[in-house]
């Protein structure tokens, strides 16, 4: 249970974005990781400007949706 936990807090603080994009797509979020570090090494890292855009919109998401509960509470 301990373990569960843990890995769950692990992966949406630091791996957020592949969780969210996994669920979406519903394909698991390890092997997103993985497509993702084979497509920066051919890419030559062109995809971590993807991830850090993904990476604010979510955070920003995550900011406005907090702010309007609030509001409307």
């Amino acid at each position: 249970m301990l373990k569960n936990w843990l890995k769950n807090k692990t992966e949406r603080s630091t791996f957020g974005v592949f969780a969210y994009l996994g669920e979406k797509f519903g394909i698991q979020s390890s092997k997103m990781r993985l497509y993702f570090i084979y497509i920066s090494f051919l890419t030559l890292g062109s995809p971590i400007v993807f991830y850090l855009i993904a990476l604010f919109w979510l955070n920003l998401k995550k900011y406005i949706r907090k702010t309007y509960t609030l509001i409307f509470d």
